[in-house]
């Protein structure tokens, strides 16, 4: 059993039901720490101890880390929602402080508390959060027969919730609002999205969504490839049968990072993060008018962490953090450009560049010279309306270039 004389560290879990819901273990750390630090409901919960100091949690939370880290070596205790681990203080707390200075006890999450509520298998269930992020992370989510299980970040969120749900035609979902649970306040709201007319609920909730569509909803599917009348652009948009194999070649993994260079409507740095919700991506992109769209279709995507670089390649590339892949849409030719993305790419990551001009084509068969790779060229015909019957109609062949970079 591992040894608990130098974990100086507690952080205890606490629901609703305050003191009285706690284990005696989580009560003997709560009472020989010297300092609680904890957000005011919290600290309401427990009752105050001579000679004990109090950390309020200040605005923004992270003034507070190096005031917790000064009493290294000291008894100190956290107080936290449900389990801190799960989008909570521990999971912050733990790139902080090592494992073995910490000790964490667990409540029941709201997560648990709702699914034991409703009968929801907690294991089939998306368990996501909206505290302090944007509501659109849950449209990548959204399918029929879907069950999501959401932290909200207050009482406006289930009104705001159900608007975005009707207006990507899931109007039927409905929406189960879980206020205070495990206290004497405990209550619920239900009703479908299209039936909603709570301005607002109780500020702690938890909202359990049970999804189901209106007939031509936009469910985003699990491969790459959208169409692209799916986003705002131009006509500068990688067409979706080639975005598909690019995503492909790129290789999207958890945690990676993407420079999406002449991003154009951001398609590929859209789809790139789409493939999980740990993937990251930055879209560089020097006209305004296509750079002002990419928020927009990130947005309406599920994908309003894509970062955006207004700006001209290779300058605008200065100063961002090294990527896992980098694909070049746009400006091969630009001077420099090339050697800039290949530097900056981690070892081991890949590159990948599109090219329709025959100037760009060049480029590409001397970068493949240089740093070796796969070359292909696609053609796409699609089939468009002759008259009184259908013909093809061919799109401008592509031609891709994949490479790698050596480990050494």
């Amino acid at each position: 059993m591992t040894s608990t004389s130098n974990r100086w560290l507690s952080i205890v879990g606490i629901g609703e039901d305050g003191w009285d819901g706690l284990a005696p273990s989580a009560r003997s750390l709560i009472e020989a720490a010297g300092l609680l630090a904890g957000g005011a409901r919290h600290l309401s919960m427990v009752p105050e101890r001579v000679g004990q100091e109090r950390l309020l949690w200040p605005s923004p939370l992270s003034d507070a880390y190096p005031l917790l880290l000064a009493r290294r070596g000291r008894p100190t205790c956290v107080l936290a929602s449900g389990d801190p681990s799960w989008y909570g203080i521990g999971a912050t707390l733990s790139r902080l402080v090592p494992a073995a200075e910490t000790l964490v006890l667990p409540a029941p999450s709201a997560f648990s508390l709702a699914a034991a509520r409703l009968g929801w298998p907690l294991q089939e269930a998306t368990c996501l959060t909206v505290h302090g992020r944007p509501l659109e992370l849950v449209i990548p989510h959204l399918r029929p027969g879907a069950r999501l299980l959401l932290l909200s970040w207050d009482g406006t969120t289930p009104a705001r919730l159900a608007a975005l749900l009707r207006a990507r035609g899931f109007g039927p979902s409905r929406l189960t609002v879980l206020e205070a649970m495990g206290g004497p306040r405990e209550h619920r709201v239900e009703a479908t999205a299209d039936a909603w007319t709570e301005e607002r609920t109780a500020d702690l909730n938890t909202i359990a969504l049970d999804c189901a569509a209106l007939p031509g909803a936009r469910v985003l599917p699990l491969t790459p490839g959208l169409p692209e009348d799916w986003f705002e652009q131009d006509g500068q948009i990688t067409k979706r049968e080639v975005r598909a194999i690019t995503l492909s070649w790129l290789a999207p993994r958890p945690g990676e990072l993407l420079w999406d260079v002449g991003a154009g409507s951001g398609s590929v740095g859209i789809e790139w993060m789409l493939a999980s919700p740990a993937c990251r991506a930055v879209a560089i992109e020097p006209r305004e008018d296509r750079a002002a769209r990419i928020p927009l279709n990130a947005a309406a995507l599920g994908v309003p962490g894509l970062e955006l670089v207004r700006g001209k390649a290779p300058d605008a590339l200065a100063g961002l953090p090294a990527p896992d892949a980098v694909f070049i849409g746009g400006g091969l030719t630009a001077p420099g450009l090339l050697d800039a993305c290949w530097d900056a790419l981690k070892p081991g990551g890949r590159l990948v560049a599109n090219a329709v001009t025959l100037e760009s084509e060049a480029a590409m068969v001397a970068a493949h010279a240089r740093f070796g790779g796969h070359l292909s060229q696609i053609s796409v015909s699609r089939a468009v309306p002759l008259g009184g019957f259908h013909g093809w109609r061919p799109l401008m062949p592509v031609t891709l270039w994949r490479t790698e970079k050596p480990w050494a």
